[in-house]
């Protein structure tokens, strides 16, 4: 009996240490501040609707779309320096099972719009390198992952090809490790039945995508509703392709797709189809002055 206790006591402690406990590895330096004041003084700038924002050195377009049963976000942003392109960490800090919600990242940090990263903390392994600092150097066998270089371009790698620390000295500012690639060179990089996980549907997807130099798409579909089915891989890419992306990676979707824009969150977040929420993140990527 004991036996029987002492393991299921053990078997507890492992999934809670898996799923539940948070551990923090480091801390990142609050933009809370430095966020919070530098969004208040562009926002004096900034000509500003429902669906846009300007300000001379960032434009946001934001289109909603009707396509496959489903409702597609798609954020056309311009830049006019890389420095606007940023990611951050949920409660300011790198580690497991340490999550925040979009909005909460994106409001702490004066973020413009931003969407979900790749939700980093849900795996072991996979690089993470945020804003030119590097947290995690491991391979995951197989993973292909997103970089955006600091002049804002992007590139995929595959990380049995190439290492985190030479990817760094390559110049890289983010590397999101989650995928596949939906558009590469503007050619279609999935197959019609190539899905996360082998298991093929039609989910909520987050994507990011670039059309030319500093000039990137943010996109995020609804679905698991009766207003929206969702996408499957395929499909996503399909319609990036006829955006004219050149470059599109897919992120972490499901009940983490969050699109938010100027204190909202403009899609309908949901896990289950039922309840309209957003799921708590490990990171973010947004668009802030």
């Amino acid at each position: 009996m004991c036996h029987g206790l002492l393991l299921a006591a053990f078997t507890l402690y492992l999934a809670l240490d898996t799923f539940v406990l948070a551990r923090v590895y480091a801390t990142v330096p609050s933009q809370e501040e430095a966020g919070q004041s530098l969004a208040d003084a562009g926002s004096s700038q900034a000509v500003v609707s429902e669906n846009a924002y300007s300000d001379g050195n960032i434009t946001i377009a934001i289109t909603q779309y009707r396509a496959y049963d489903t409702s597609i976000y798609v954020a056309d942003v311009s830049l006019t320096s890389p420095q606007y392109l940023r990611t951050a960490l949920a409660q300011d800090a790198y580690g497991r099972n340490v999550t925040e919600r979009t909005s909460e990242m994106a409001q702490r940090n004066g973020a413009i719009l931003a969407i979900n990263g790749d939700y980093y903390g849900a795996q072991e392994e996979g690089y993470v390198i945020r804003n030119g600092v590097l947290y995690r150097s491991t391979a995951s066998p197989g993973q292909e992952d997103l970089v955006i270089y600091g002049n804002g371009s992007f590139g995929i790698i595959s990380e049995e090809q190439v290492s985190a620390q030479q990817l760094l000295e390559d110049g890289a500012q983010q590397v999101l490790s989650f995928g596949p690639a939906l558009v590469t060179g503007g050619q279609i990089a999935v197959s019609q039945d190539e899905e996360v996980g082998k298991a093929a549907a039609s989910n909520p997807r987050t994507a990011i995508c670039v059309l030319g130099e500093l000039h990137y798409l943010f996109v995020v579909s609804d679905g698991r509703t009766q207003e929206s089915a969702g996408l499957s891989l395929y499909q996503l890419a399909e319609f990036l392709q006829g955006l004219g992306v050149q470059t599109a990676y897919n992120l972490d979707g499901g009940g983490s797709s969050t699109l938010y824009f100027m204190g909202e969150v403009l899609n309908n977040p949901t896990t289950n189809g039922r309840t309209i929420q957003e799921r708590r993140v490990s990171d973010i990527v947004y668009i802030g002055t």
